[in-house]
């Protein structure tokens, strides 16, 4: 059985994205949670017993060892090739938009730091309302061209896992008004998936 280790649910947005592309894919494994502690160097220690870069999340599948969200989610595909899209036009735009989060949105990933139960109202800047303008472009891009309720199509796929957490932050920090109509659609049909929810436990 496949071994994801995973840091603390509340405060991971990268673990998020590997368990959710799990899930989705229908992947039987054991999940290992990791709390942060504050002493980083004791953590680089124990962690560094399951990582190589002594970060998470980490995917154990006998003997391979695979480290970083994307990297999980395209070994997924040699396992679980349902966890991409389907079309081959919808695949290359989930690569796309998936590393573009990966590498991207750093301002909305510093102004708004990652917690399930966060409850805080943020005002966007310029540089926000920038990302803000661009997350919704993306978005909107992938409802539109591949027709379904999810970003690549009718269901939720590798691409949906790594917005997810996106999907959160804007719920949590107030800025979903921000948002189009048909991307606050689509946060709510994220909110209201049933791993997205046993994620944040509930």
């Amino acid at each position: 059985m496949m071994i994801l280790h995973i840091g603390d649910k509340k405060i991971s947005s990268w673990s998020m994205r590997a368990w959710l592309a799990l899930k989705a894919a229908g992947a039987v494994f054991e999940e290992r949670e990791h709390v942060f502690l504050d002493d980083r160097e004791e953590q680089r220690r124990q962690w560094g017993k399951f990582s190589p870069t002594a970060q998470v999340p980490v995917l154990i599948d006998g003997e391979t060892c695979v480290w970083d969200s994307l990297a999980i989610c395209l070994y997924l595909d040699e396992r679980f090739p349902e966890v991409w899209a389907d079309d081959a036009a919808a695949r290359a735009w989930s690569y796309s938009a998936a590393a573009e989060m990966h590498a991207g949105f750093t301002v909305l990933r510093s102004r708004c730091p990652f917690h399930t139960d966060k409850a805080e109202t943020v005002s966007p800047d310029g540089a926000l309302s920038a990302e803000l303008s661009r997350l919704d472009t993306l978005w909107q891009e992938g409802l539109h061209r591949f027709g379904g309720g999810f970003l690549a199509g009718g269901r939720f796929t590798a691409v949906d896992a790594f917005y997810a957490p996106v999907v959160l932050r804007l719920h949590c920090y107030g800025l979903t008004e921000k948002m189009s109509a048909q991307a606050q659609a689509y946060i709510g049909r994220i909110l209201a998936d049933g791993y997205v929810r046993e994620w944040c436990g509930k």
